[in-house]
């Protein structure tokens, strides 16, 4: 499931799926590195070099969240009524 997220003020669109980060579970921090998601890839290098792998399965389940929760708290909205339902549907704050 996927959601379109716009920035009212700069007009950029993202689209980002919702729900387990299988590019998360297969390649680690790149996932976060290509979004640009600095942060978040730093995070997730310390945690992998730390517990050696596992944190790859970890953020899996957790990283869609945490990167759409942080784009909505940059002003980023659902740019459509799906996106809007289905983020209401999996508890995120708009």
């Amino acid at each position: 499931m996927r959601v379109n997220l716009k920035n009212p003020v700069t007009k950029q669109l993202k689209r980002t799926k919702v729900g387990f980060s299988w590019t998360v579970f297969f390649f680690g921090f790149f996932p976060a590195l290509f979004r640009g998601d600095w942060l978040w890839f730093l995070i997730i290098i310390i945690a992998d070099s730390v517990i050696f792998g596992v944190a790859s399965i970890v953020f899996a389940f957790i990283y869609n969240r945490l990167f759409i929760n942080e784009l909505l708290s940059k002003g980023y909205e659902g740019a459509d009524q799906s996106s809007k339902d289905i983020l209401i549907s999996k508890n995120f704050t708009i």
